[in-house]
């Protein structure tokens, strides 16, 4: 029996990596009883599906993402989630200054500093495969220490 809980993915502007990384974790995670939402720390894409990349690379791995939602990261995230996963240091440091007065040990990076998942919006679709392939080691990672 796997504990419940609530994630959170968080990249820049919620429309390439935490959208794509909410996908797989939920797809990853379906035995699990597990909450999955995404989140950016900017609001330039609020209300914006996806990419159309990360949509592509989801399809292609039999995962739909597609009816997803960008949108801002709120301070009640903080509280209403059990971690909040971010894809690189940028989004890590930029969490940190945004909630320094709130509960911060909740914010891990999805795969192991240094590793990071680069922004592949100004990138090709090989890009896209890369941060792919990242993040489903990432998530994998969690699930497999999911208690």
């Amino acid at each position: 029996m796997h504990k419940p809980g609530n994630v959170l993915m968080v990249c820049l502007g919620n429309i390439c990596r935490s959208p794509l990384a909410q996908g797989v974790f939920e797809n990853m995670s379906k035995k699990f009883k597990i909450k999955v939402d995404s989140a950016g720390v900017a609001n330039y894409h609020t209300g914006y599906p996806p990419d159309k990349r990360s949509i592509y690379i989801a399809q292609k791995k039999g995962i739909d993402i597609s009816m997803q939602k960008a949108r801002q990261i709120k301070t009640k995230d903080f509280y209403n989630f059990d971690y909040i996963f971010v894809m690189d240091k940028e989004n890590f440091n930029d969490l940190r200054e945004l909630i320094s007065y709130h509960k911060t040990n909740s914010i891990i990076q999805l795969l192991n500093y240094p590793f990071e998942i680069e922004d592949p919006y100004f990138g090709d679709d090989k890009s896209f495969e890369i941060v792919y392939d990242k993040i489903y080691q990432g998530c994998k990672r969690v699930l497999n220490n999911w208690k």
